[in-house]
């Protein structure tokens, strides 16, 4: 087995299946992990076409695949719906992190499920679609991440799926009890009363299809929510565009939303 520094120098130059045998190791400290973890719906997972850019190796920037390994974090990071996942925002918003930080590795934690509503990020909801439990399951993944790392912020992308009268008036309600809910299950013994930066993109503005009230009044409580729950905070999709759907972001924007969240995360952090 060649020593972690050389693999390490190696995966410059290497392709992602260069390491199926041996994949990269997390640090022994787990302050030197940074973790983040990936929640929502479709546009978190990310639809974009895969190109060879989205495949290039950092070493320092890490993802953990279905199987708990942790694996150089290249696209599609996420594995809701294999068929056509692709491109998302949790790459790039890694590889910027990652830039800022050059004495860490990073650890994306991809749980996000394509189609999935709000109530099934409650303990014990259900995805019937993908015949999951998003909440439970990213939970145990979390948690699992948390023994060798120190979750640093929660990024969360979702809302199209309750942009209907019924579930819109109560989208606040319960995107608060998620934060909440999501605060006091994965903060340390050892953070504290610390405070999980959590940040909420906007849903995609497409021309093609025009806003109605529900989507309007899930928009406003993410885009209000900075004003009222402390430490989140918002990543507009101002001038974004979809990739032919009307509904997923294309790759380019996909990776301009990444550079967003990063920005809206570090507007918290401060860091």
């Amino acid at each position: 087995m060649l020593p972690v520094r050389i693999l390490l120098l190696l995966s410059f130059f290497l392709p992602a299946a260069a390491w199926a045998d041996e994949p990269p190791i997390a640090p022994e400290s787990p302050d030197k992990f940074h973790l983040f973890l990936l929640i929502g719906q479709s546009n978190m997972a990310g639809r974009g076409v895969v190109e060879d850019a989205d495949k290039v190796v950092n070493p320092r920037v890490l993802m953990l695949n279905n199987q708990g390994q942790w694996l150089p974090a290249v696209d599609p990071l996420h594995f809701d719906k294999p068929s056509i996942v692709g491109v998302g925002l949790g790459r790039t918003f890694g590889l910027d992190y990652s830039a800022a930080h050059p004495d860490v590795t990073v650890g994306l934690i991809p749980c996000a499920v394509g189609g999935s509503a709000i109530a099934s990020w409650e303990p014990g909801g259900f995805d019937d679609a993908t015949k999951t439990h998003p909440y439970d399951d990213a939970m145990l993944r979390a948690h699992a991440a948390l023994k060798v790392g120190t979750l640093k912020g929660i990024l969360w992308h979702q809302g199209e799926s309750d942009s209907q009268p019924d579930h819109a008036a109560v989208y606040e309600q319960k995107l608060h009890a998620l934060i909440q809910r999501l605060r006091t299950e994965l903060s340390s013994a050892k953070d504290g009363a610390a405070v999980i930066p959590f940040v909420a993109g906007q849903m995609g503005q497409f021309a093609e299809r025009p806003w109605d009230d529900a989507r309007k009044q899930v928009d406003a409580v993410h885009k209000n929510l900075p004003s009222v729950v402390p430490a989140t905070a918002f990543a507009n999709s101002d001038g974004l565009t979809h990739k032919g759907d009307e509904v997923h972001f294309d790759s380019a924007s996909a990776r301009e939303l990444g550079h967003r969240y990063y920005k809206a995360w570090k507007d918290i952090a401060g860091d």
